[in-house]
């Protein structure tokens, strides 16, 4: 006994069996190509033997009227969900294809829609490697594949005149017309999210080429040549791309106008690092390092914000203290070179700055010397300082009772901060004229040759010094707050730092 449905788009017929008798009515069926898989409303029928599946029924799809032996084939008619003969599915990942219209106001909707009858397929040149990001600006859509940028026409097709000049003579409607590179061999790899546009500037990284870039009006340049070729070099070489675990990713500041990229490395592992650091435009050059480590960066309106493990934070507030990223306080600080008079072997004697209290000298260290031993060794030698502590965490008084000295965290509670009979000291920066100064005591060890004396008040001696100057800040190691230091979150202003320093008497 058989079932007779007539089918829609296909001229074939179902039949239904079953070994059941109680009523099963729903077959068993894996849902292929073009049948529903709940078909509902058949008969049930008696098992009458055949050596059939007793725990199950089934269904097959037939072209012939009744399913009878040799009995009239139907047409097949059309294949509805059959595009090519071809059934074998394969990735273009090098080629563009676009659907119909949908338009929200009329209720067209045809964005399921892919017509063979229509050139709806851009394809680019494979060997860039893939598409990774589409950006639409005006009347442009700008490609990016691993290796190489693009640009197309969108919405129009310029037809060239027969001497090959530029002046179009008419125009054809297209949605994805002529495909224009952009000059330089540079992509952004497979870190789209390194992307970050801000009016007709787009930056991006290209980690394969160890470069971070921008796409302007004037084509494409490398911002990672204003100072910084060494550094993207090293820190692209070093990402783990083996395992595909390193990131890159990008966002536009509209607070600071800067261009924010974060790099990480392994970051399915606990051993992950991150460095993140920023592009000024007004002065074409990397401004700053940051504490922190994004998972999203964007601007929206005039504020700066970022999301970290599902969490949203807003840059720039004043409701936490500064140098406060996703909870966790951190300290300030920049490094630079003193390298006056190159020529010249100098002792650094004092380390000085202008701008807010609360600073201190964290490290004063000389360039590397050398001197050759007996058995052919090198041994890399230098001279470094004491830390040089800020002006309130190195003040002291000394107790009259016992002649020992006091720090200021203890004295303010011991003997109060309003004691006329006690004069404070500093071991640290002093005040002078509204500048903070400081000796440099030497702590290194004497090398052969070399005469020490003055309470190792000899400074640092070398061609030049490499310092770091940061905020005062001790922060808990458990709970990455502030435990101690001058204003802590508050404003500190950095304006300038000089040393004084004398020709070294060998």
């Amino acid at each position: 006994m058989s079932a007779v449905i007539e089918i829609k788009f296909f001229n074939s017929f179902l039949l239904k069996k079953t070994n059941s008798t109680t009523g099963v009515t729903t077959p068993a069926y894996d849902g292929s190509k073009g049948i529903p898989q709940d078909i509902g409303g058949y008969p049930s029928i008696s098992h009458q033997g055949g050596g059939y599946d007793d725990a199950s029924s089934w269904v097959i799809e037939e072209a012939r009227i009744t399913g009878g032996y040799n009995n009239t084939n139907v047409d097949y008619g059309v294949k509805a969900y059959l595009v090519e003969e071809e059934t074998n599915g394969f990735i273009r990942g090098s080629s563009l294809i676009y659907s119909g219209i949908f338009n929200s106001r009329t209720g067209v909707n045809n964005s399921n829609v892919f017509s063979v009858g229509e050139d709806i397929t851009k394809s680019l040149d494979p060997s860039k490697g893939t598409i990774q990001k589409l950006y639409a600006e005006d009347t442009n859509l700008i490609i990016f594949q691993e290796n190489k940028v693009n640009r197309a026409l969108i919405d129009k097709d310029a037809i060239y005149t027969a001497e090959g000049g530029g002046t179009a003579v008419s125009q054809l409607n297209l949605v994805i017309g002529q495909i224009l590179p952009y000059a330089g061999e540079f992509g952004i790899s497979k870190d789209p999210g390194s992307f970050a546009v801000y009016g007709y500037r787009k930056y991006f990284t290209d980690k394969t080429q160890n470069v971070v870039l921008r796409l302007s009006q004037d084509g494409i340049t490398e911002l990672s040549s204003y100072g910084m070729r060494d550094y993207f070099r090293d820190r692209f070489n070093n990402m783990d791309d083996a395992q595909g675990s390193g990131r890159v990713i990008g966002g536009w500041d509209i607070h600071n106008s800067q261009y924010v990229v974060s790099t990480t490395t392994n970051i399915n592992s606990t051993d992950n690092s991150y460095e993140t650091l920023s592009f000024d435009e007004s002065v074409r050059g990397w401004t700053s390092f940051f504490t922190y480590d994004p998972d999203i960066m964007f601007s929206l309106r005039n504020n700066f914000y970022s999301l970290k493990d599902n969490k949203l934070y807003f840059h720039y507030s004043n409701s936490v203290n500064r140098g406060n990223f996703y909870g966790k306080d951190n300290n300030t600080s920049i490094t630079f070179l003193f390298n006056p008079n190159v020529s010249l072997v100098k002792n650094f004697n004092t380390v000085s700055y202008e701008g807010s209290n609360g600073f201190q000298v964290t490290s004063f260290a000389s360039g590397f010397t050398g001197e050759d031993e007996f058995n052919s060794t090198y041994s890399q030698i230098q001279d470094t300082s004491n830390v040089v502590r800020s002006y309130e965490s190195g003040e002291y008084v000394i107790n009259p009772a016992n002649g020992q000295a006091v720090i200021r965290a203890d004295y303010q509670t011991t003997f109060g901060t309003t004691n006329p009979a006690l004069n404070r000291y500093h071991a640290g920066f002093d005040r002078k004229e509204n500048k903070y100064v400081a000796y440099l005591v030497n702590n290194s060890t004497a090398t052969q040759g070399e005469v020490r004396f003055g309470s190792q008040l000899t400074g640092i001696k070398g061609f030049f010094a490499t310092v770091t100057i940061s905020t005062d800040m001790v922060i808990d190691a458990n709970t990455n707050q502030a435990t101690s230091g001058t204003n802590i979150g508050g404003l500190k202003e950095l304006f300038a730092v000089s040393s004084n320093y004398v020709q070294s008497s060998y």
